[in-house]
């Protein structure tokens, strides 16, 4: 169940917004607009009746007479886009005493009947400090039922006002983050599909996928985070990341500290755009957590002089200039034997894996982002429109995406496989070819190792994801790939090359031992991967585990 907050100052407008049914004044059109819950007056006055634009008006002068009668503000901080400092800046406050929620269901869970609703939006109101079960006075609140949106989702509003029926204020502190935790309680207690409390993804807006649907193309911020979740992966340094991004045709500018012009501490970017059209912009860390310039620079050296040159790779960026460094390590020959010490650390990888436990979030985070950054360069140096490759980079990207990251130990250390990004973006040619079906076997086999953490965790939802889109998608596009070769050994003479099996079978097969303690069941034939000390990526800059 998923909540979504505003704030307003209009009681009438939300409530005639709520009853409305034309299909041209609201976002979705509203078919059965109905009462579930409310306060009690509210509930003796209205049935379950469908309501229309006199019982709003009601309802709306009833919600607001406290606000009226005890003459009381409920102020917010108010917020404006300074366009010469490119960043949000206080503009004193503006009225919210209006708080609106609306609860909704994944499509695939089907339609809850009104006493669900009525109950769960009981328990919401009272767990959020709305009502008497607080201690304090009663927030006078309604909850309609909207039925199910143009999108599949069943869901409900729930409208309170924030003046209380004393004449006091309700607070809204940590709203966000209690209807989140509320939400995760309500769940478990009405048997609702329990979404994850670790992880969390930004949705699309109906805008977005309208836009994109009608010019049959990629959503710009699914695109824009794949590229960039490969160059970051890819990067040894901030400064290689802003190259790489550019590389990869994307638009990139910093975000400097206040009265500076060297200190970034956030950066956009948006898809270069046709010939007459203007740049879509996303912040960075509205595309993902994980994506966020803080994050990023947690995996790179920190030192004055790569804070230099990430600089200067950010102003040459931000003013479309020639890159300050063109003969940076992405542009250096790479040794043919990464792939097998890639190929190396990935086996090393997926078995160190499954010792991990799964409430070590940080630590499958990292493990997540890194074979989604390699999937996703695959996917930029192979596939001209999204394919199964990027598919798999954008359900491992999920797990990378903590809600809440501060709250979580840093990673423990763990075999990289970075660099295995960096190898696929290299790569000369678009020819398939046998070390990449190795490296392929590992990075599968690692992605198993994340479905089995989320199984064995009871997040189904993610688990279940990860597998469909690995037997569904990837596992056609690994019957593509030549036979894999035994990571250093010779290929056999005079062999005979049967239909080789898929990259995905050959990963379930090849899978890791699992130890006592391990998150998995235990296997009856456990097999020892090879191991072999990584040589330093690419002879230059830090090692494969930085």
């Amino acid at each position: 169940m998923i909540p979504n907050i505003t704030r307003g100052s209009r009681m009438a407008g939300l409530m005639v917004y709520l009853v409305s049914t034309d299909a041209d004044k609201t976002k979705n059109a509203h078919t059965d607009p109905h009462l579930v819950a409310g306060d009690a007056a509210i509930m003796a006055w209205y049935d379950d009746g469908v309501l229309d634009k006199d019982d709003a008006a009601a309802i709306a002068k009833h919600l607001d007479q406290p606000r009226k009668a005890f003459g009381v503000e409920v102020l917010q901080k108010d917020f404006r886009w300074d366009p010469v400092t490119k960043e949000r800046v206080p503009n004193g406050h503006k009225q919210a005493d209006v708080w609106h929620c609306s609860l909704s269901l994944r499509a695939e869970e089907g339609a809850l009947t009104d006493q669900q609703w009525g109950d769960i939006a009981n328990d919401f109101v009272d767990a959020m400090g709305f009502t008497e079960a607080s201690g304090k006075a009663q927030c006078r609140w309604v909850a309609i039922n909207h039925g199910t949106s143009e999108n599949g989702n069943h869901h409900i509003h729930i409208a309170v006002s924030l003046v209380r029926e004393d004449g006091t204020k309700a607070s809204t502190h940590g709203d966000y983050a209690k209807s989140q935790k509320t939400c995760r309680a309500l769940e478990a207690k009405y048997g609702l599909e329990e979404l994850s409390s670790v992880h969390a993804t930004r949705g699309y807006d109906r805008a977005e996928k309208a836009t994109a649907a009608r010019d049959q193309r990629e959503m710009h911020r699914a695109s824009l985070a794949r590229k960039l979740r490969a160059s970051a992966t890819a990067s040894g340094s901030e400064a290689e990341f802003v190259r790489r991004a550019r590389d990869t045709g994307l638009l990139v500018r910093p975000r400097y500290a206040k009265d500076t012009t060297d200190v970034i501490v956030g950066y956009s970017v948006a898809e270069r755009p046709k010939p007459g059209e203007r740049p879509i912009w996303f912040g960075g860390g509205t595309l993902a957590t994980d994506l966020r310039l803080g994050e990023l620079r947690r995996e790179w050296a920190d030192t004055p002089q790569a804070a230099t040159e990430a600089a200067a790779e950010w102003n040459a960026a931000a003013r479309n200039k020639r890159k300050a460094n063109t003969r940076g390590p992405e542009k250096a020959a790479l040794d043919p034997q990464l792939w097998v010490d890639y190929t190396r650390n990935a086996t090393e990888l997926a078995d160190r894996l499954r010792n991990i436990p799964r409430d070590d979030h940080a630590t499958w985070a990292k493990a997540a982002r890194d074979v989604s950054g390699a999937f996703a360069a695959w996917s930029h140096r192979l596939e001209a429109t999204p394919g199964p490759l990027a598919a798999t980079a954008a359900e491992l990207a999920r797990t990378a995406q903590l809600r809440t990251p501060r709250e979580h130990n840093k990673p423990v250390p763990l075999p990289s496989i970075a660099g295995a990004a960096m190898l696929f973006m290299a790569a000369s040619s678009k020819n398939k070819t046998a070390a990449q079906t190795a490296l392929m076997v590992q990075l599968i086999n690692t992605a198993f190792a994340v479905y089995e953490m989320h199984q064995q965790a009871g997040r189904a939802r993610e688990a279940q994801r990860i597998l469909a889109v690995v037997e569904t998608q990837l596992a056609p596009f690994t019957a593509t790939m030549p036979k894999p070769t035994p990571v250093g050994a010779e290929p056999q003479p005079g062999v005979a090359a049967a239909a080789p099996p898929r990259a995905v079978d050959i990963a379930r097969r090849g899978m890791a031992p699992i130890r006592p303690g391990s998150v998995v069941p235990t296997t009856p034939t456990p097999a020892t991967p090879a191991r072999t000390a990584p040589p330093a990526r690419r002879n230059a800059g830090p090692g494969l585990d930085r």
